[in-house]
């Protein structure tokens, strides 16, 4: 096998439509369609949070899919993402190009390894400010802050708590709205 391959996001273009894929570090990965708790818990996050960035007139958030180029060989799809105010110019027509501030991913059986590995590595080598992981099973949101060794947890939420963030110091959201 060449390990030399590496796709990037010229071969990505040429994928077929109707299914989701991602590249990381120049490996491409197919995402599967993701159930219907995973989308309930997505809606209900993005929402809270959503509300929040447009009421405080903070930037503007989004949610899959929406391709994220981090690099020619790094494009993902992430759950949820937020761009400050200040960095919209990162969202052009097709792609938003550049690190968003925040990047939430929810788990599934298929993502979770990527999602805790070798994403959560490319997110803090793009500058992503503030990682979040969203697992519906446990019904817990861990908040990770960039650092300049990588990223730090700052706090793991439950189902029966409220999420704070470092990002957002007035954002309050009892995960009780989320699960």
């Amino acid at each position: 096998m060449n390990t030399a391959l590496r796709f990037t996001y010229q071969d990505y273009l040429q994928l077929p439509e109707d299914r989701r894929y991602e590249i990381v570090d120049g490996d491409l990965y197919m995402v599967p369609v993701p159930i219907p708790y995973h989308q309930k818990v997505s809606r209900n996050l993005e929402f809270q949070l959503h509300q929040y960035v447009k009421e405080h007139d903070l930037g503007e958030t989004l949610q899959a899919p929406c391709d994220v180029l981090l690099s020619e060989t790094d494009v993902v799809q992430p759950d949820i993402l937020y761009i400050a105010k200040e960095r919209l110019s990162i969202i052009k027509e097709t792609n938003i190009q550049g690190a968003p501030d925040l990047v939430v991913e929810i788990l599934s059986s298929a993502s979770e390894r990527r999602d805790r590995g070798a994403k959560q590595k490319l997110y803090a080598r793009a500058g992503v400010t503030e990682y979040w992981i969203v697992d519906p099973t446990s019904k817990t949101v861990e908040v990770f802050t960039l650092s300049e060794t990588g990223y730090q947890r700052t706090s793991l939420t439950n189902h029966s708590d409220t999420l704070h963030s470092p990002l957002f110091p007035d954002l309050f959201i009892p995960l009780s709205d989320v699960f």
